[in-house]
């Protein structure tokens, strides 16, 4: 038992050791190949899963909370829309939207992530796979979706937000409807993008475009249909969690 915490201690102290600044170039190039597997890996596991909609939250909510039970009727729904939902396929709200795809018959997929206190994936995935890097799982939680549904949550959700709405705003992927969920929750956030647009950082119109900032599970359901499904042409073929491009 001992030599395994030993073993983990040290897996994860090479993580940090990348950040520290440069090391030798030895180093860094095994470093490069152990991202570019992990990239192959996720590609392979994730290359036929269809397009997904992707479902950011805390791990921290438990099944009796209102985030939860929201997130898991918004898993259920886009399940319907013939969406495979993806999340971080840990606990909390991840394992909620998961829950809703899986109960819905939809596809459920996870990109998990190795931490110290080793996170688990949840009961009600379809697939998943697990990461050591999280800047590579986060690229393949945007890779394949046509929409973000960002839940409560807290530092690793707004990283994974402000990811997305980066990308979006500046030309790297499309312009994916993005949805922010829990007005009470986000109220400060809100009053700070408010800001951000009266002092001409972020405008009025990419606004309007594609976040959504709404309480109703119906809402957020429209708005994907609206700038996920139709914006883009998709239409469902034979299998209903599948969709294709018309033409």
């Amino acid at each position: 038992m001992a030599s395994y915490k030993k073993r983990k201690e040290a897996y994860f102290h090479s993580e940090r050791r990348f950040l520290e600044g440069p090391r030798s170039r030895r180093s860094e190039l095994l470093f490069s190949f152990k991202v570019l597997w992990e990239f192959i890996q996720g590609f392979r596991a994730l290359h036929f899963v269809g397009p997904c909609v992707t479902v950011f939250g805390s791990a921290r909510f438990k099944e009796d909370h209102v985030f939860y039970k929201k997130a898991r009727e918004i898993g259920a729904g886009l399940s319907k829309m013939g969406f495979a939902v993806m999340t971080g396929g840990g606990p909390g709200i991840m394992e909620a939207a998961n829950r809703g795809a899986f109960e819905a018959n939809g596809k459920s997929i996870g990109c998990n992530i190795q931490l110290p206190h080793e996170q688990k994936e949840n009961p009600y995935l379809h697939k998943w796979v697990d990461f050591r890097y999280f800047f590579v799982r986060k690229t393949l939680l945007i890779k394949y979706s046509y929409g973000f549904v960002i839940m409560p949550g807290g530092w690793g959700t707004m990283d994974e937000m402000f990811e997305a709405l980066t990308l979006i705003q500046t030309g790297k992927i499309e312009e994916f409807p993005v949805v922010l969920f829990g007005k009470d929750y986000w109220k400060n956030l809100i009053h700070l993008i408010d800001d951000m647009v009266t002092h001409g950082t972020v405008s009025p119109t990419e606004l309007k475009e594609y976040l959504l900032i709404t309480d109703s599970v119906e809402e957020t359901l429209a708005h994907i249909n609206k700038f996920g499904i139709k914006k883009f042409g998709l239409r469902k073929v034979r299998k209903p969690s599948r969709w294709l491009f018309n033409g």
